[in-house]
């Protein structure tokens, strides 16, 4: 099978984001995707950004278009919001997002009418039906085809990095999980789902998807699901391995920090320098630690097994890539990494708006939903709730 890979700007960026839609008062989620969608098709059709449905009608997806910096991808992102909210607002629908809703249940929701949705469920069965799963998805275009392997290789070493810093699913169906990211190893459950096959080149992927298409695994490159995957059409290398941000300066943060490590990989290929990779079974491992323990995990950073915390490698990483970032037009955004790692990421702020509420998951909603809204930190969430 051969597959065009597109041409894109190299760096240029296309984010992607889940969000859900919950009842204002009881923070269930809500059904209410398809007149959300049909309130936004007139006006929006000539925006750079668009609003789609996903698998669940409780939920929204905006895409920004291509941006030749993080900054004109988020901004898109936020004109997408903006025009959601002209409806939802009116009618008592909060959003909010992150890796899994606090308590809503699977059987409670709708699958959006579409075929591809339909077949999905009809296959995987139990395991589809609960994908109540959020996440953002950053896309970071390359500019030789035969980079795209080696960059998802290298960047397979900091999916923990990006699993941690992104982990907002630390509760499923009202149960407190002992996970940051219950949502990363659910999604895997999908048979063309989890982490990429280690493969060395355009031509093996080629192979991958002639085998797969040719015993009816998938119809389609859309199909593959791995957290790292190269999308074709766009002519970029898809990231997919986030839980759903929180709020906007952490998607920004984090789509900083994608952009950085793409573009340092494909300059070291330009100087023909090798990437750095790691085996398999480490890229297992780290990708499990950091489910299981976010940013307190320790993470495999080489081949020879070395492990150090995960925050302490985003640190050296951040000083290695500093530079870079400020000729890629993203210091600014990439700051908020180090935001991230001093006040806790979203499923730290999550439990400990569970603690300070006796285990009210409620109390998450809404946290979770004025999070979205204006970005208060966690000290400004617990000082406005001792009052």
């Amino acid at each position: 099978m051969t597959l065009t890979f597109a041409t894109s700007s190299r760096s240029s960026v296309g984010l992607e984001w889940e969000l859900m839609l919950a009842d204002a008062e009881t923070g269930d989620l809500v059904p209410r995707a398809p007149e959300v969608l049909a309130s936004l098709e007139e006006d929006s059709s000539l925006e750079r950004y668009t609003v789609t449905g996903e698998l669940l009608t409780n939920t929204v997806e905006i895409t920004s278009g291509v941006g030749g910096t993080v900054a004109a991808a988020v901004d898109d992102i936020a004109d997408a919001i903006a025009a959601v909210r002209t409806f939802t607002d009116s009618r008592g629908i909060d959003l909010l997002c992150a890796g899994s809703h606090p308590f809503a249940q699977w059987y409670d929701q709708s699958v959006t009418d579409k075929t591809r949705y339909h077949k999905l469920i009809e296959r995987t069965q139990w395991w589809g039906r609960n994908m109540m799963i959020w996440g953002i998805h950053v896309h970071v275009g390359v500019d030789d085809v035969n980079k795209v392997f080696p960059i998802i290789n290298a960047l397979a070493v900091y999916l923990p990095h990006l699993q941690a810093l992104s982990a907002s699913s630390p509760f499923w169906a009202g149960e407190r999980t002992g996970y940051a990211s219950n949502r990363a190893l659910v999604f895997q459950q999908l048979p063309t789902a989890g982490l990429p096959w280690p493969l060395q080149s355009w031509s093996e992927y080629e192979g991958y998807m002639d085998d797969m298409v040719r015993t009816g695994v998938m119809a389609d490159p859309t199909e593959v699901r791995w957290d790292i995957r190269p999308a074709p059409r766009w002519g970029t290398i898809e990231v997919r391995a986030c839980d759903g941000m929180s709020t906007l300066p952490e998607l920004a943060a984090v789509a900083a920090l994608i952009q950085v490590l793409v573009e340092r990989f494909s300059r070291m290929l330009d100087e023909g320098m090798p990437l750095q990779t790691i085996q398999p079974w480490f890229v297992r491992e780290n990708k499990w630690r950091a489910a299981r323990y976010g940013l307190d995990a320790k993470v495999i950073v080489d081949h020879h097994g070395t492990e150090v915390p995960v925050v302490e490698h985003l640190r050296e990483t951040l000083a290695d890539v500093a530079d870079l970032a400020v000729e890629l037009k993203c210091a600014r955004e990439l700051e908020g990494i180090e935001t991230i790692l001093t006040q806790g990421a979203s499923y730290a702020r999550q439990l400990a708006v569970a603690d300070a509420a006796d285990g009210d998951l409620r109390e998450v909603v809404r946290h979770l939903v004025g999070e979205f809204r204006s970005g208060p930190t966690l000290r400004e969430h617990l000082l406005s709730a001792a009052r």
